[in-house]
């Protein structure tokens, strides 16, 4: 036999997975996202998580096969340099975004990126797509719940918030103080301490503990709530 192919066929049948790499400056979801990539999604391994552009792209492990890249980055390189030089490394570029609108869109495209989706995408669409970015199917038999879990864990039910308490949650869970969440909501510091309190206080009746900041921007991520 001579030469090996990098997705050549596992024992399994199917092709070795698909190497990816993430680039979102949110710590918490990128944890996050890679406990859900090993659970449910097999097909794809996830070897490369980077809060960071140049963190990125100094790893040893860059170029990836694909990359899925936050569209807003608190760094100065603009989508299109980020996008055009995953392509000149040879990965495929899958831009996730919490600004939808089509001039954010038609940058990332037209940079070269595969594919443009919203943050408020499940995690079933959003690798759905990677497999067509990538032309592959996935396997008979896989796991069919797609939520963002961590290894191990039952399906977890989200609380039902209030308006204002889910406001004040992703303000809260962004980066902003209790006294920030007040003022970016227009409310009294009493106010915005009550909305966040009683987020905890329903993550607790439904067994899952937000007691810290930390886990409650894990939960965040968790529900889809972290932009």
């Amino acid at each position: 036999m001579t030469g090996t192919n990098p997705k050549s066929v596992a024992p399994s049948g199917r092709l070795t997975p698909i190497r990816l790499a993430v680039l979102d400056d949110h710590e918490v979801l990128l944890d996050a996202l890679s406990s859900w990539i090993a659970a449910n999604a097999p097909d794809f391994e996830l070897v490369l998580s980077a809060s960071s552009w140049i963190e990125l792209v100094h790893s040893p492990k860059f170029p990836t096969d694909l990359v899925f890249i936050d569209f807003q980055l608190k760094e100065p390189v603009s989508i299109e340099a980020r996008v055009r030089t995953c392509r000149a490394a040879g990965a495929k570029v899958l831009v996730l975004s919490g600004l939808d609108t089509p001039e954010a869109r038609t940058r990332a495209l037209e940079a070269g990126a595969s594919a443009f989706l919203p943050k408020t995408m499940s995690m079933r669409d959003v690798m759905a797509a990677a497999r067509n970015v990538m032309g592959v199917e996935p396997a008979p038999g896989e796991p069919r719940d797609w939520r963002p879990l961590p290894i191990g864990a039952t399906l977890p039910t989200r609380p039902k918030l209030s308006p204002g308490e889910l406001d004040a949650l992703k303000h809260y869970v962004s980066g902003l103080s209790t006294n920030e969440v007040a003022q970016r909501m227009g409310v009294q510091y009493e106010t915005a301490k009550t909305y966040l309190r009683r987020v905890r206080e329903k993550y607790a009746k439904v067994d899952r503990p937000a007691s810290k900041k930390a886990d409650l921007i894990r939960r965040a991520a968790e529900d889809g709530y972290l932009q």
